[in-house]
């Protein structure tokens, strides 16, 4: 249950065995169903999740009920809807199980005594949020310099299997394009 993590914690941070089991008992078990909702908007986020397998979708919806997914968490990363979990406010996004998932979960109380318990947790946790927003960063980037096809071409390059495991609908909210002009994207390939 606690592989992919530890084995994340051996690869950012300078821990051992012992150390390692007791960061890990920290965090809680949870198997989710297709499309099962762990967030509601409006609600304070109570927990940060680390994905064994699945993925997990931070989405919002616009005036008109439209679906805007945020971020997409794979295997060996973690996720929450940030400002709600960091800021303990009401959140703007749901968070979403968009295929069966394993996670790890932790509490805002005990993910923050993380720091104090483990001096390298911080270290790893700033490089691992710094890399999340650069991606965050770019991805806007992306849907104001870049037409439908070069975002297309880009998640191929750089994360071709979730083109091949998440519905088009969830692709084509996320490159901020319509399941149409996908499809056509997919079949010129």
């Amino acid at each position: 249950m606690y592989t992919l993590l530890k084995q994340f914690l051996i690869n950012n941070m300078k821990v051992d065995e012992g150390e390692l089991d007791v960061f890990c008992k920290r965090f809680r078990h949870k198997t989710t169903k297709r499309n099962e909702i762990l967030l509601q908007i409006g609600d304070v986020c109570p927990y940060i999740y680390f994905v064994n397998s699945g993925c997990l979708r931070i989405y919002m919806l616009d005036v008109n009920g439209k679906e805007s997914t945020r971020f997409l968490v794979t295997e060996g990363r973690f996720g929450t809807s940030f400002p709600s979990f960091t800021l303990q406010e009401p959140s703007l996004a749901y968070i979403q199980s968009i295929e069966p998932s394993d996670v790890l979960y932790i509490s805002h109380y005990d993910f923050n005594k993380l720091f104090d318990d483990f001096p390298g947790w911080e270290h790893s946790y700033r490089i691992g949020l710094q890399m999340d927003y650069i991606a965050s960063i770019k991805r806007i980037e992306s849907l104001i310099t870049m037409d439908a096809k070069q975002r297309y071409q880009s998640l191929m390059e750089t994360n071709p299997a979730l083109i091949q495991r998440l519905p088009s609908k969830i692709i084509a909210d996320y490159l901020g394009i319509s399941q149409e002009t996908l499809s056509r994207l997919k079949s010129k390939k």
